[in-house]
């Protein structure tokens, strides 16, 4: 009966602890797209480049960029970011031809296949800036952003011209 009762401590002590982080994940999505074009105008209207994270449900690296970076800047106005899930194979998404598709299509089509991959896309879907593939160094991570930031803004500028 005690190993019972440790296994149930156990498991509600794992699920005290897991839940918090659960909630964190939610507070930390990014808005995903219903339609590409759209978004990719609101950020254009403004000439901004449309930022779109690359994620996996549960990756923390994902999560990391989110959190420490573009939640961050999305919420102080300094850029407009959205979200695709690489396994989306149901919700659908309105791509840049205007054909409905799927975020998991879209991203294979991209060959965006590692998270996290952030792209700097302009209006008409196109890149703007080099994507940045994956979290090589958290110390760096900030200045590579920033760096393809500059550029797809410059890009968008010139663009709009």
């Amino acid at each position: 009966m005690k190993l019972v009762g440790r296994r149930q401590f156990s498991a509600a002590l794992v699920g005290s602890l897991a839940l918090p982080q659960l909630a964190l994940a939610k507070d930390t999505a990014l808005p995903v797209p219903a339609s590409l074009p759209a978004a990719a105008f609101i950020a254009a209207a403004k000439k901004e480049p449309m930022v779109l994270l690359i994620s996996l449900p549960g990756c923390p690296f994902c999560e990391l960029v989110r959190r420490n970076y573009l939640l961050p800047a999305q919420r102080d106005g300094s850029l407009h970011a959205w979200q695709l899930n690489i396994s989306d194979r149901t919700t659908p998404l309105t791509g840049f031809d205007g054909k409905v598709t799927t975020a998991a299509a879209q991203v294979a089509a991209w060959k965006a296949g590692f998270t996290p991959t952030v792209l700097f896309l302009g209006p008409a879907g196109q890149e703007l800036a080099e994507r940045l593939v994956g979290l090589a160094s958290v110390d760096f991570y900030g200045a590579y952003l920033d760096e393809r930031l500059a550029e797809a803004r410059r890009a968008a500028v010139a663009s709009s011209r």
